[in-house]
């Protein structure tokens, strides 16, 4: 469906060469302050025609509230978000001599979506079409912004592999990310500036840029594709969130990040390469953490007992489902874009062989640009998730205290009190 979410519930309309596309939200808290501001800068980011490595499709993407806010405050009643398409060629795709619209397209999905609906958009793949996650990444700034203010969360995507070059490649010494002091220092610290100081492939590695930025170029003059990796860090994130059994906070990740257009892979904390590593070293101790210390205006109610973080985080901030605490990690696979301009030997609807030459404008590879979205993403899992532990505390906190049980003020995921 074209919904996600329960609490905070976001749903996603528009084709990629229709009038427009954009998002309703359903469940944002009142009182958040919101104007286009908040929500515009991660649409930039995430738009065509940024460099010579991804689609010439010139949309500015600029993104406006319809529904939900009075002065710029939420109102907690629906919030309606619109983009215009502005360039949008339907004929690239069919008519005027095009050949595009009598053929799938090779590991698109015109046929998949033909054999399932009796019909299909012709141009650009419709809702199959990456321009669907414009919804998205406006929907995830919204969370966002809520989700920092509330609690100082910090989501942050990056570029870790395009085709063969990585940032990160395994080694016997560091068989998974995890165990790197390298990446681990990375994710602690890293920003969305320095991110984006590493344009055109947001690769955060002078070298390991350059390479991928070349590797990139190298496809497209070829009219070919390539695939490749992002990795995210949420830090800040509140212990507690995660809804098991079947709503683990890494399933409904998984789920959101496989979602996406494109993706053929997840992995969260240590990985696949943990796979690689003996239970003595993977195993994540507990130790009593630092002092918290409180943001600006909230307070830290007095604790009982000590909270307690990992000395290593091969867990990827969540154990049994649910958030720990610690920095949440996980990388996302891409797949090359199904549309080459290459001649490619197919077969046409009516069964017939054919050659199919792609028109249109599309990206050689999709990473640089799905940077965004998976932090989009991320935002909206941790938002939902957030909001069903709020309302499991509240009314926990309506019922009087039992003997042997901690309080919900003594609990680490107390989430009424603010940022920690």
């Amino acid at each position: 469906m074209s919904s996600f979410g329960q609490y905070f519930r976001v749903s996603t309309y528009g084709e990629s060469h229709g009038k427009s596309v954009g998002c309703i939200i359903d469940g944002c808290p009142p009182g958040l302050q919101l104007t286009e501001d908040d929500i515009q800068p991660q649409m930039t980011r995430r738009r065509p025609g940024q460099s010579a490595l991804t689609t010439p499709r010139n949309e500015k993407d600029r993104v406006e509230i319809q529904s939900g806010t009075e002065f710029g405050v939420t109102l907690g009643t629906p919030i309606g978000l619109k983009v215009m398409n502005e360039d949008q060629r339907p004929k690239d795709y069919g008519g005027g001599g095009a050949n595009i619209d009598n053929f799938p397209r090779p590991s698109h999905a015109d046929w998949t979506y033909l054999e399932k609906y009796g019909v299909k958009a012709s141009s650009g793949g419709g809702r199959s079409s990456a321009r669907e996650t414009i919804g998205r990444v406006a929907a995830g700034a919204v969370a966002e912004k809520y989700l920092r203010i509330a609690h100082g969360v910090e989501i942050v995507a990056f570029t870790n592999s395009v085709g063969p070059e990585q940032l990160f490649p395994p080694t016997n010494t560091h068989p998974s990310p995890s165990s790197n002091p390298a990446f681990l220092q990375m994710i602690d610290k890293i920003t969305r500036q320095d991110v984006d100081s590493f344009l055109p492939v947001r690769c955060p590695d002078t070298a390991a840029s350059k390479r991928m930025e070349n590797l990139i170029a190298d496809f497209r003059d070829r009219q070919d594709s390539i695939g490749g990796t992002v990795t995210c860090v949420i830090r800040n994130c509140p212990s507690g969130l995660g809804e098991p059994c079947f709503d683990k906070l890494e399933a409904t990740l998984a789920h959101a990040m496989l979602s996406l257009p494109a993706t053929k892979g997840f992995e969260i904390g240590s990985g696949f390469g943990g796979c690689n590593m003996p239970g003595s070293i993977h195993n994540d101790p507990f130790i009593r953490a630092p002092a918290a210390v409180p943001s600006e205006g909230a307070a830290e109610p007095p604790r009982s007992r000590p909270r307690l973080t990992t000395k290593t985080n091969n867990s990827g901030g969540i154990q049994g489902g649910i958030t720990n605490g610690a920095h949440i990690y996980f990388t996302v696979a891409f797949k090359p874009p199904a549309t080459i301009g290459q001649a490619q030997s197919t077969t046409t609807y009516d069964e017939e062989e054919g050659v199919l030459e792609a028109k249109g404008r599309h990206d050689p590879c999709v990473i640089p640009r799905a940077v965004p979205i998976v932090e989009a993403m991320a935002a909206l899992v941790v938002m939902d998730a957030l909001l069903a532990q709020s309302a499991r505390q509240s009314a926990r906190a309506l019922l009087p205290v039992l003997r042997n049980t901690i309080p919900v003020s003594e609990t680490n995921n107390d989430l009424t009190n603010g940022a920690r």
